[in-house]
Order: structure tokens, then C-alpha cells, then sequence
């Protein structure tokens, strides 16, 4: 197993980062990413406006200088969104995802967040299980916000299957460990 070390991505990082997205989405069947999907990655200017408000952070291996994921976060009122969190397929499995995670929930946290919130697949096992596992439960439709109610008809209008999907929220109180 690598050293890592999760922080802030500098500017020249963020260009970095579509191509870990897109390694990533090939452990996704066709059913659940349909392959029109599989193909699209967030936008250079989405990832630049992240990274220089530091909402951006990436996973760095031995180096430090090599990149093998990365977190993005969007905010929403008092609320933060998971956008987006990748690891190269080499990676999975050896905690750089968690610590992603965990370092993402400890900085929306710092900035007065009482939430954050995300959209995932619901029975995919680094998806809905492996979020479950980091203190998130599902959201009834009833409570979703503006924002959530947007991210499900985008997501149904991009063919993904709405009842392959979940809402999911994790209360920001005590860290996890």
C-alpha cells in the first residue's frame, strides 16, 4: 500500500482531475451509468471555482504528487453537497475514499455546515452501503430541499434511473472515527 495524503488541490490539479472521474466511472455497470454517461466529467471551470474557494481536495500518493482521487463539494444554504468523489480503480478499496470523505465532512464542519448531503446509487457497494457505513442515511423525498429536488430531475433527465438512486445526509456533529 501507498503513502497518502489528503489536503487542498492546487490550480494545476484541478485540470488533473476529469481523467481520475473518468477511470473511475468504469467500475459502473451500463445499468446503472448508462455508457453516454460514463464518458462525462465535470467541467474544468466547476473544478477551478472549487478549488480556489478550497472546496476541492485531492488524494496525492507517494510523492505527493501523484494524484489518485479527489472529493468536490458544492454549497447550498447551511448545507453542503457532495458532488462528486473519485478514486482511481487501482485505489478502491484501500481507505483513500473515507479519508476523502471524512476530511471533506471535518472542512464543511469548520465552516459552519450543519449537513452534507449527496446522491448516490443505492445499492452499488462503494455507493449507497459504503456512505451508509460513514454515518449518512437515506432522506425521505418529503424533506428535500430545493437543491436535491433540481440534482434528481438532472440526474432522471441524463438517463440515470431514479430507482437505482438515493438521497443521503450525514448530520455534521462530533467527528467519525
Amino acid at each position: 500500500m501507498s503513502f497518502f495524503e489528503i489536503g487542498p488541490a492546487r490550480a494545476d490539479e484541478a485540470a488533473r482531475c476529469p481523467e481520475i472521474e473518468a477511470r473511475a466511472a468504469v467500475r459502473f455497470s451500463p445499468e446503472d451509468l448508462p455508457p453516454g454517461l460514463a464518458n462525462q466529467v465535470t467541467d474544468l471551470d466547476t473544478l477551478l471555482e472549487a478549488q480556489r474557494d478550497g472546496r476541492l481536495l485531492v488524494a496525492r500518493v507517494d510523492d505527493g504528487e501523484t494524484l489518485v482521487g479527489f472529493a468536490l463539494l458544492e454549497t447550498h444554504g447551511d448545507s453542503a453537497h457532495l458532488e462528486e468523489i473519485d478514486v482511481l480503480p487501482e485505489y478502491g478499496g484501500s481507505g483513500i475514499g473515507r479519508d476523502l470523505l471524512e476530511t471533506i465532512c471535518a472542512w464543511a464542519r469548520a465552516k459552519g455546515f450543519s449537513s452534507i448531503t449527496l446522491s448516490t446509487f443505492r445499492d452499488v457497494a462503494w455507493n449507497g452501503p459504503f456512505y451508509a457505513s460513514a454515518g449518512f442515511e437515506e432522506i425521505s423525498r418529503s424533506e428535500w430541499d430545493s437543491a436535491l429536488v433540481a440534482a434528481a430531475e438532472e440526474e432522471a433527465a441524463l438517463g440515470l434511473d431514479p430507482t437505482r438512486r438515493v438521497m443521503m445526509r450525514r448530520r455534521l456533529g462530533e467527528p467519525r472515527r
